[in-house]
């Protein structure tokens, strides 16, 4: 059963896109945006403002900021982060008037700062119930609405996540999680499109998405099995020629065994066999 944030994110993205996005306060993924346009003016204060983000609703200390801001601290680094959360204030309020109060002053035991801000507010938890409602769609076998649930999500992201956040072990850890999300969420948009034989400009789509991320040998597969489908052996041929160099040359490890695969189907001119061998290897219920 969907929680209450999961269905009112999923009604916001089941909009208009272009309305959808007007009803983001908050977004990451891609050049930090706050209400569609104006950002923080401080790289610091834009980690500040992204921490309190990545962890909505629950009070983060002074000592629990020094932590994720710098994984060797200086000397001032409590009275740097307290100026500027009060500039930050400042900045959210020159976006919008009232903006700041969002940010909250916790006391007591829970000491320290804190962010109301609801999912269907912030781009993160959006792509996340987005990207698990597409995925479930492809696990039920629906992958004509798989794709259009799954574009939706994909066009949540403007860009990387993090390229300008501190270099530090938590945010490093967030940066890879969300950008592997990422990725993951294309795999099973390329995947439903393969599946639901809409194949055009598919090829051009996963070459974009391999020179993001070209150690990721489901791309490398689907690749492979879209020029087969669309009866191009010698094409599917070549980006397994590809892919074989790039995994011996930069990792030494052989072709993948499902690239192989898609290799035989190629040999035999066989499309059926390329759209079975991605049917088989589709998210698993």
């Amino acid at each position: 059963m969907k929680s209450e944030g999961e269905t009112a994110a999923l009604s916001t993205i089941d909009r208009d896109p272009r309305a959808a996005e007007s009803l983001m306060l908050f977004r990451v993924l891609g050049p930090m945006k706050v209400l569609g346009g104006d950002e923080p003016s401080s790289p610091l204060r834009r980690a500040i403002l992204t921490a309190l983000l990545l962890r909505a609703g629950q009070a983060i200390t002074v000592a629990e900021f020094t932590e994720l801001l710098w994984d060797e601290p200086p000397a001032s680094a409590a009275a740097n982060i307290r100026s500027h959360l009060t500039a930050l204030r400042r900045d959210l309020d020159d976006i919008e008037p009232g903006l700041s109060r969002r940010v909250r002053t916790c006391r007591g035991s829970l000491s320290g700062y804190a962010l109301d801000v609801a999912p269907e507010e912030f781009d993160v938890p959006m792509f996340m119930v987005s990207a698990r409602h597409g995925r479930n769609l492809l696990l039920r076998g629906d992958a004509d609405r798989a794709v259009a649930a799954l574009e939706k999500t994909v066009a949540l992201w403007r860009g990387p996540f993090g390229p300008s956040l501190p270099p530090t072990r938590w945010f490093g850890a967030h940066v890879a999680g969300l950008n592997s999300a990422r990725f993951d969420a294309y795999q099973d948009l390329f995947t439903a499109a393969v599946l639901a034989d809409r194949t055009e400009t598919l090829s051009y789509r996963i070459e974009s998405a391999i020179a993001e991320a070209p150690y990721r040998q489901r791309f490398w597969e689907l690749l492979s099995a879209v020029h087969c489908i669309n009866g191009d052996a010698v094409g599917a041929l070549d980006v397994i020629g590809r892919c074989q160099r790039l995994f011996a040359d930069d990792l030494g490890l052989d072709l993948p065994p499902n690239v192989a695969a898609m290799r035989t189907a190629a040999l035999n001119w066989d499309r059926a066999e390329a759209q079975r061998l991605v049917a088989a290897l589709a998210p698993a219920a």
